[in-house]
Order: structure tokens, then C-alpha cells, then sequence
């Protein structure tokens, strides 16, 4: 069965959601991990000399232990997964830098997207339904919207600009080496994913083709949010604009835990969506203990309850948890994409949307140097915590959107905007509106 390309997927990938919930694969780390492989299984021949310490770096594996990688993902398809993710998660110039392996960040996402397609078209073959391939980019191991410094909320450890330099990097080579979707997943920080999208955006035009992009954010607790501070509609909102061919949410939480912002996304999206939550919350051991047939259960309810389109698991989850999860939404209609009118569709940390029945939007226009000498004067003397204050003034007497201004002949006024900015996204009470 040859490998699909991006003309012929969609059309019969289609057809298939239109008719049932597909299956995602489970957590590869999770796999990898209990195989509890040494420092020297790691490193195999070629890295012997490496060096740093290799263990713990799942993405080499694709070099070191190939046959481990591609028979974790036939055990996942072999339960019944359609869909299996790249182990590329931390295959990015960024994460491989803690190994000191930036250099080979082009041959771990082609040859992970390689053993992946081998064995999808394997299993392919023998079984007569095909398989397909999401290559992964993970969020990277820095944040573009928090500070790492406690004591200077405008510091940042990376720019927009170098992670879109990563994902096109890593993009490139996992469409190179067979994979059928790009999946950007566990996001915790929207504007990580929202370079990763301009990224894919920039390469499908250079390419002159387009790849279905899945989207896959997290709600790291109880609060309902990403880490960076989103609630699940304007997390939706922030990336809707790259027309998904699926958005979800995936790691964190269990599926029980996962369920309200799931059905909220559900509601919201316009697209298919998916979820592969892990296998319930970790122990005092940071170990996963709901087993298949409970997590089956939770998951039926999903799919009886018209929430997604596409089901797998996360940490924890093993074939398994896959092949109860598959036996258990099987014969269940998938859900059904909602109509959603046309409306301008804002967010910071909340959504805010503009539709035909919404009255004035209020609109902040304080935070502006040339339309308030007061907030000019803070600026030019870079007095930029009482500027926040004009701010935050501007949000609490009702505004809905902030009008940001630094166009000003006297001033640096990128360099401006940029150090404003950064500290707007550390102040919740003004960051939960769009600016």
C-alpha cells in the first residue's frame, strides 16, 4: 500500500471520520520508558564517544534502537490505532541542545517520519486499512509568552522568530521522510504554536503544497487553562486561523479530569477534535495507574456523548489502553462538526468574540503615545510599570481590547513595544484581554 500523499489523503480520510471516531496511537515515552534501556542502549555504536549523558533523549532512539521504535508503533496499530505520532517530541534545534545534538535535528525527524511510514504501510498491507503518520512537533523545552526570571517578568529565553526558525527546520524533514499530517501538540504556550503555524505556513508555500495541520493544546490543571494562561475558546480562537483539519487537547490531565474543556472545545471548534488525555493523573510516584478497561469507560461516554473525532492516549497509555479505547467507541457515531457563524473571533488569556448581535466594543485607546501625553511621557522615561497601570486602568473601567501604540519619532519604538508587550502578557488582569 503506497504511502498517501497530501492529493489523495483527505478525500478517502474523510470519508472514513464521516462514518467513525478514528484512532490516535498511545505514549511512545511511555513505551520507551518501560523498556528501561541504559546509558549504553542509548548511545549505541555511534554515540559511544558522545559527549554528554544521552539517556533520557527518546528522539535518538530512532538512530540507536530503530527496531524498538517501529515495533512500539506496530503494537499501537496492531490494537487498532489509525494514527501514530513521530517520536519526535523533542526533535527541535531547541530540546536537542540539552544534548548538545542540534546538528542532527534534520536527521532525527526524517528518520523518525521513515520508521513510521515503514511500518503504517506494513501494517497497511497485511490488514487492508490504511494507516497514516502525524508528524510531531513538540512545544520545545522554552516559552515565548513567560519569563524564566521571577524577577524580570519582560525577560524572555527565546524569540518567535528562532522557534519558527526550529518548526520549519523539523517540519521539512518530517514531510521528507513520509508523514502525512504535521500534528503540533501539548502545547502549553499558544505563541509557541502560533510560530510553529506560521512556520508550516511558510514551508507549504515554499513547497507549493499543503499538509493537514493537527493542533493539540494542554490544560495543565483544575484552573482550565494552558500554562501560559488560555482558556480552552480563546486558546481555539488563537489558532483557528490555521483552518485545522483537527484541534484537541492531549497530556496533563486524565480523561475524566479532561472532560468539561474537551466538551467546551467541542462545542466551539468548527473543525474535528481530538483527544488523547493520559491514563488518568500520575501517582505519588509519577506513575500512571488507570488501567485500559477504566479509561475505556471514560472514553465510550466521550464518544456517546458527541465529543470527538478522533481518540488516543497520552502518558501512561499503552496498546492496551489503545485497544480498549478502540473496542469501546466502536459502532459510535463520531461527532458532529457545528455551524458556527461568521464573526471576528478575539482572545488573550479569555475570547472575546464580535458577532451580529453584539453591541459598541469598547476599545482602550490610553496605552497609546500618540494619542495620551501621559502614556508617551511614562514611556519616554521608561517608566513602564506605571504604564502597565494605564493599562490595567483602561481594562477595569471596561475596555475590551487594548489599543497599544509606540510609533513616536524620539522613541526605539520595536524595542518599546516589544519590553511593553512582554509585561502586559506577565499581568493577568490586563492580558485577558486581546491588545
Amino acid at each position: 500500500m503506497a504511502a498517501a500523499t497530501s492529493h489523495t489523503l483527505l478525500a478517502p480520510l474523510k470519508n472514513t471520520l464521516s462514518n467513525r471516531i478514528l484512532i490516535l496511537d498511545g505514549g511512545m515515552g511511555t513505551m520507551l520508558q518501560n523498556a528501561r534501556l541504559s546509558e549504553e542502549e542509548f548511545r549505541g555504536e555511534r554515540f559511544a564517544d558522545w559527549p554528554s549523558q544521552l539517556q533520557g533523549n527518546n528522539d535518538l532512539l530512532a538512530l540507536t534502537q530503530p527496531d524498538l521504535v517501529r515495533r512500539i508503533h506496530r503494537d499501537y496499530l496492531k490494537a487498532g490505532a489509525d494514527i501514530i505520532e513521530t517520536n519526535t517530541f523533542n526533535s527541535t534545534r531547541l530540546s536537542q541542545s540539552d544534548y548538545g545534538m542540534e546538528e542532527l535535528v534534520v536527521e532525527l525527524n526524517r528518520e523518525s517520519a521513515r520508521l513510521a511510514r515503514q511500518v503504517c504501510d506494513e501494517v497497511g498491507e497485511e490488514t487492508g486499512v490504511p494507516r497514516y503518520v502525524a508528524g510531531v512537533l513538540g512545544p520545545t523545552s522554552r516559552t515565548a509568552s513567560l519569563s524564566p526570571d521571577v524577577n524580570d517578568p519582560s525577560k524572555r529565553n527565546v524569540t518567535f522568530d528562532a522557534l519558527r526558525e526550529n518548526y520549519y527546520e523539523a517540519a521539512t524533514a518530517l514531510i521528507e521522510g513520509g508523514a502525512d499530517f504535521i500534528m503540533i501538540e501539548t502545547i502549553f504556550d499558544t505563541l509557541n504554536a502560533k510560530a510553529a503555524i506560521y512556520a508550516l505556513e511558510e514551508l507549504f508555500d515554499d513547497r507549493g503544497e499543503r499538509l493537514p495541520v493537527m493542533i493539540s493544546g494542554t490544560i495543565t490543571d483544575a484552573s482550565g487553562r494552558t500554562l501560559s494562561g488560555q482558556t480552552t475558546e480563546a486558546f481555539w480562537n488563537s489558532v483557528r486561523h490555521a483552518q485545522p483539519f483537527s484541534v484537541g487537547l492531549n497530556c496533563a490531565l486524565g480523561a475524566a479530569e479532561l472532560r468539561p474543556y474537551l466538551e467546551e472545545l467541542s462545542s466551539k471548534a468548527d473543525t474535528l477534535v481530538s483527544a488523547h488525555p493520559n491514563a488518568g493523573l500520575p501517582n505519588e510516584f509519577g506513575e500512571y495507574d488507570q488501567s485500559p478497561e477504566e479509561m475505556a469507560v471514560i472514553i465510550r461516554e466521550f464518544a456517546e456523548s458527541g465529543l470527538c473525532n478522533i481518540i488516543g492516549g497520552c502518558c501512561g497509555t499503552t496498546p492496551e489502553h489503545i485497544g480498549a479505547i478502540r473496542d469501546a467507541v466502536d459502532g459510535l457515531a463520531p461527532r458532529e462538526i457545528p455551524e458556527r457563524p461568521a464573526a471576528c473571533r478575539l482572545s488573550g488569556l479569555e475570547p472575546f468574540n464580535i458577532e451580529a448581535d453584539s453591541l459598541f466594543v469598547n476599545v482602550g485607546e490610553r496605552t497609546n503615545v500618540t494619542g495620551s501625553a501621559r502614556f508617551k511621557r511614562l514611556i519616554k522615561e521608561e517608566d513602564f510599570n506605571t504604564a502597565l497601570e494605564v493599562a490595567l486602568e483602561q481594562v477595569e473601567n471596561g475596555a475590551q481590547v487594548i489599543d497599544i501604540n509606540m510609533d513616536e519619532g524620539m522613541l526605539d519604538s520595536q524595542a518599546a513595544m516589544v519590553h511593553f508587550l512582554h509585561l502586559v502578557a506577565s499581568e493577568p488582569d490586563i492580558s485577558r484581554v486581546q491588545s
